[in-house]
């Protein structure tokens, strides 16, 4: 119970700083709502009012750290909840191992590892958004305006969702009991080893679905929920892999279908 109210703590957490907005100046609802007018590089006349509010970023060394601490929060809201499983198992299976007389390991190492492989992650993302924005090829907004960019992150992801690679992860994270018993290391660097295995493989699961947050907008309440939901349910749900086959072919016939004049 304690583990699972900690989890629900930092969920909740997660998402509450999430709506209030991550630090951007206007609420998640803001952004969600003008975000959806540059999607594909589309705008409409009152998106193009409302994005005249919003003025470039300058990149300065607290706003990158601003944008670390978003893109991680980001993360932590949408992937914990589908890692709960096996931190429930990990704190299980540990809490025998105290009552067989080994010593005791805080379940809160193990979720710290994980998390700090998305720490990771999110770092990366960083470096990213602001190569993008120095190319002019995404809005204040955090919305990518250039149909290309969208057509290629599509198709890129859509063919990563086909690929030995992310099943092989997504086997793993599909099989808590699997992972745990495989990979199992006495002691607290045991436990952060495991996380951060753990973290790894997951973030080589659903790298290339992050990424399409930069397409709907990377503060859209529509994506982040829809991206969080879809991750849940490819790695609980019985038929979750062929999920992520069919999603593959999905995303290839959408870029396929991007008006991209490059292509």
């Amino acid at each position: 119970m304690v583990v699972i109210t900690a989890l629900f703590a930092v969920i909740a957490l997660s998402w509450a700083y999430l709506l209030t907005g991550a630090g951007m100046g206007m609420s998640a609802l803001e952004m969600t709502r003008m975000s959806q007018f540059g999607m594909a590089g589309v705008v409409s006349e009152e998106g193009m009012a409302g994005m005249a509010m919003m003025t470039p970023a300058v990149w300065t060394p607290g706003y990158a750290v601003l944008m670390f601490f978003m893109w991680w929060v980001m993360m932590v809201a949408m992937m914990l909840p589908s890692a709960a499983p096996v931190i429930l198992l990990f704190a299980t299976v540990n809490r025998k191992q105290r009552d067989a007389g080994h010593p005791y390991v805080a379940t809160s190492i193990f979720a710290f590892g994980y998390l700090a492989a998305w720490a990771g992650f999110s770092l990366v993302e960083v470096v990213l958004q602001w190569g993008f924005e120095f190319a002019g090829i995404l809005s204040p907004m955090l919305v990518a305006t250039n149909a290309t960019l969208d057509g290629l992150l599509l198709l890129a992801a859509g063919v990563y969702q086909l690929t030995l690679i992310k099943h092989a992860c997504l086997r793993h994270c599909r099989s808590p009991l699997a992972f745990l018993s495989a990979h199992w290391r006495p002691g607290a660097r045991g436990a952060l080893r495991m996380g951060l295995l753990h973290g790894a493989i997951c973030v080589g699961c659903c790298w290339f679905l992050m990424g399409l947050m930069f397409i709907g907008g990377v503060m859209n309440l529509y994506w982040i929920a829809g991206l969080a939901l879809f991750v849940l349910c490819e790695k609980t749900v019985p038929a979750g892999h062929w999920l992520g086959y069919a999603t593959g072919v999905a995303l290839l016939v959408w870029g396929a279908g991007m008006p991209a004049p490059a292509f």
